[in-house]
């Protein structure tokens, strides 16, 4: 029996993943999820033949197409790249993920073709506005549709949705946070896609699940490259590089830059503990000509530098990141009474004067 088909069998029952011999991958999955199951001929229809001209992109284990059901719902429907045993793992992984989940700030599934369709095919919510990466570095950054109020709200929303995630019985640790899996909707809200290599976490409390390593080059948490233990720090770890980006509007990787700073992780460390953040910062957000902004941007890249230690004991967990991000939002701890949260001291910081004593704001009451 695969993972995928135990995560199933653990969604659905809400207990321990157990091994069941003599049963078929699809039959005992896709079958028993509590969701909807689509014709695949509908599917076909909404997308006009899989046509390529209503190809988005790819999805990670498979090609996603712009649809419109016979309701008029308009989605996005993610077709398989092929059958193989790892693909289709992925695939009841997601289905079997999303399915369980509700929140604003997750991408919506609408269900699935059934274990006797022709084709594996997964049903969405269609997210206009393209990804983070889109806006950053791809193909709309020129549009320059991601000013930094924007990006602190992308920042707060995606730390929302990991937050729920984490919290949530049991708990989802996402495994490939990046910001091509985090969409933006027409309004610009988040919305957190991609749940193809999500795990599940046992309900005995463990701390970590002993897997082999599987991510993103570039947003990888380096302990559990290393170590095989996936924890929910993991997620911590690639939300850093996300907020390294932000600040930055640069890539994860780049193989262009000097060779100790390919990553942008460790070129957000070096450049914050060099006190060199002004060389960070993209310089069309108004960093070092607007108080306000530079004070929010140089909060934003502290909780960046406290993601991406290497140790994983020394990252915050994601509900720690998100009050403190909601706090910059709302003004900082200069301007509002918030909480505040003492947080262990780091080697270097973005300003000397955090040295002996980080803060990061919390709206939490």
């Amino acid at each position: 029996m695969t993972s995928s088909s135990r995560l199933l069998k653990y969604s659905n029952s809400g207990g321990t993943p157990r091994s069941r011999g003599g049963s078929d991958l699809e039959s005992s999955g896709v079958h028993n999820l509590q969701t909807h199951h689509f014709a695949y001929e509908e599917l076909e229809e909404a997308t006009g033949g899989f046509s390529d001209t209503r190809e988005l992109g790819d999805g990670g284990f498979g090609t996603v197409y712009k649809g419109q059901l016979r309701d008029g719902r308009v989605v996005a429907v993610k077709r398989l790249y092929n059958n193989g045993c790892r693909h289709v793992e992925q695939f009841l992984n997601e289905a079997a993920i999303l399915s369980r989940l509700r929140h604003p700030n997750l991408v919506t599934f609408y269900g699935c073709t059934s274990s006797r369709s022709r084709e594996l095919l997964l049903v969405y919510e269609y997210v206009p506005n393209g990804t983070v990466a889109d806006h950053l570095q791809g193909h709309r950054a020129a549009e320059r549709a991601l000013p930094w109020p924007l990006r602190l709200n992308v920042a707060v929303e995606a730390a929302a949705a990991l937050a729920y995630l984490h919290a949530i019985d049991p708990p989802v640790v996402h495994r490939d946070v990046k910001t091509t899996n985090i969409l933006l909707d027409a309004d610009f809200h988040v919305k957190v896609a991609d749940f193809g290599l999500s795990r599940l976490f046992p309900l005995d409390g463990a701390t970590h699940v002993s897997t082999a390593p599987q991510g993103t080059p570039g947003y990888v948490d380096p302990e559990y490259h290393q170590c095989y233990q996936l924890t929910d720090r993991s997620d911590v770890y690639s939300f850093g590089v996300v907020l390294a980006e932000l600040i930055s509007s640069k890539p994860a990787v780049d193989v262009t830059r000097d060779r100790d700073e390919i990553n942008l992780a460790a070129m957000a460390v070096g450049r914050i503990q060099r006190s060199e953040l002004d060389q960070l910062v993209d310089a069309e957000l108004g960093y070092g000509s607007d108080e306000a902004t530079t004070r929010a941007i140089t909060m934003v890249a502290e909780l960046a530098f406290r993601c991406l230690q290497q140790n994983s004991e020394m990252r915050p967990p994601i509900k720690e990141v998100l009050d403190g991000l909601r706090g910059i939002q709302q003004g900082g701890a200069k301007e509002k009474k918030y909480d505040v949260i003492v947080v262990p001291r780091s080697p270097n910081t973005v300003h000397a004067p955090w040295d002996s004593m980080s803060t990061t704001p919390s709206i939490s009451q």
